[in-house]
């Protein structure tokens, strides 16, 4: 049985992202987004995450990220995809490697 754990990675005044682990084994991430009346959530997980698993996962999204705010909800909305991390970017990263390249030879 999976032992999943949410750990919030950002947080605005309607929308929330966290990541989700079994144990320390990252296999997911939920970006849930909140309107008067329905929770939106993004659910992207891992390769390995069985049709079981997704099921599970959306069932502990619901009663413990989607039932526990504050919000009202009268429905709880969840497109998924699966699929691979292939990493994570940031704009600072992008400037750095532009710097780098920079008089170097282009493509």
């Amino acid at each position: 049985m999976a032992d999943y754990r949410f750990e919030r990675e950002c947080r605005t005044p309607h929308s929330e992202a966290y990541a989700i682990l079994d144990g320390e084994q990252p296999v997911a991430r939920i970006d849930l987004h909140f309107t008067p009346s329905v929770v939106h959530g993004m659910l992207t997980v891992t390769e390995s995450v069985t049709q079981d698993e997704i099921k599970t996962l959306i069932e502990a999204i619901d009663e413990e990220l989607v039932m526990s705010a504050d919000a009202a909800c009268e429905d709880f909305v969840v497109v998924v995809y699966q699929g691979r991390e292939i990493g994570t970017f940031s704009a600072q990263d992008l400037e750095e490697e532009e710097e780098e390249s920079e008089g170097k030879p282009g493509w």
